[in-house]
């Protein structure tokens, strides 16, 4: 059988979609599962373990006439026989249509119910990887939405494995902190002096763990000045989203920002602290019953990941309040 997913957003809507993927492959494990993705989103599927093959697509006002009908014709080559999309816009919806693929799955919606097959409810108030995995209910998947998982490539946790060694990390583990940005619409990353703060109560408090800053090109300026103002921090630059993995489920605590490292947290069962702005944590964090605990999300009153004061991440951190 030959799936296609259309999952707009960026990396971490992509993992967020990956439990959906990962029941179809386990209900169909002849499927072959392909997806349309953004382009700077093609990067999450080197940990997927189920998708086949990935098609860049500009989604919403980057997309031209010829993206479109350059999709339409893929689509259309491939001989799909079933389609999910977590798109409501006439454009796609359309494209669908004309694709001439007999299942056509996405949310209820004025284009959608006209071009589309079958149709679900949209709860976007509910934890996102429950709402993608409404998707399969007309396929009469009705199981409970499984875990985030992935597959981290061994070469790249090998590469993780040598920058520990280099930066003389023992086997004591190490705090991982990701200064931002958020997901949200003002892209607000937590600022640096917070974090000099948070890592000079650690230092205080636990003298001999240490504690790695993760450098991305969007927070390199961030790390840049965390460590010049606490420079016995441990600097790592992972050079793909496998390495980013690697070093994510090494880590004894991560702390981060709502971003696509912390929903990597959750896929790895790591003891995950996540500050949130516009986004609430019970939609991209899983329900706290089934958790223990493990994750945590700390949302600002302002919708500024910003405004969050350095006192309440450490009570968090310690489990003071």
């Amino acid at each position: 059988m030959q799936v296609l997913a259309l999952v707009p957003g960026g990396i971490s809507e992509q993992l967020l979609f990956f439990p959906t993927l990962e029941h179809l492959k386990q209900v169909f494990p002849k499927a072959d599962i392909s997806v349309v993705v953004e382009p700077a989103a093609v990067a999450a599927y080197r940990v997927s373990k189920v998708v086949k093959s990935t098609i860049p697509y500009p989604f919403g006002k980057n997309n031209s006439p010829a993206d479109w009908a350059n999709l339409l014709g893929v689509v259309r080559d491939r001989e799909y026989e079933v389609v999910l999309t977590a798109t409501q816009d006439w454009a796609t919806a359309l494209l669908l249509w004309l694709s001439g693929i007999p299942t056509r799955i996405g949310y209820q919606g004025s284009a959608n119910n006209l071009f589309l097959t079958a149709t679900v409810p949209d709860k976007p108030q509910q934890y996102a990887a429950f709402r993608y995995h409404d998707l399969l209910g007309p396929l009469d998947l009705v199981e409970p939405c499984p875990e985030i998982a992935i597959n981290v490539p061994q070469g790249d946790i090998g590469w993780v494995q040598g920058q520990l060694q280099t930066q003389e990390i023992g086997d004591q583990g190490y705090v991982l902190m990701y200064p931002g940005p958020a997901d949200s619409p003002a892209k607000d990353a937590y600022p640096a002096e917070n974090w000099v703060a948070i890592a000079q109560d650690f230092q205080r408090r636990q003298p001999g763990l240490p504690l790695v800053l993760l450098q991305q090109p969007e927070t390199a300026e961030a790390v840049k000045a965390i460590a010049q103002m606490v420079p016995s921090l441990k600097i790592i630059r992972p050079d793909n989203l496998g390495q980013i993995a690697a070093l994510v489920a090494g880590a004894n605590l991560l702390l981060a920002t709502d971003s696509y490292v912390s929903e990597l947290g959750v896929a790895l069962s790591v003891f995950t602290l996540a500050l949130f702005g516009a986004n609430a944590p019970a939609v991209r964090l899983p329900p706290v019953e089934d958790t223990e605990q493990r994750f945590l999300g700390i949302t600002s009153t302002t919708n500024q990941v910003a405004d969050i004061a350095v006192d309440t991440v450490l009570s968090k951190v310690w489990g003071e309040g």
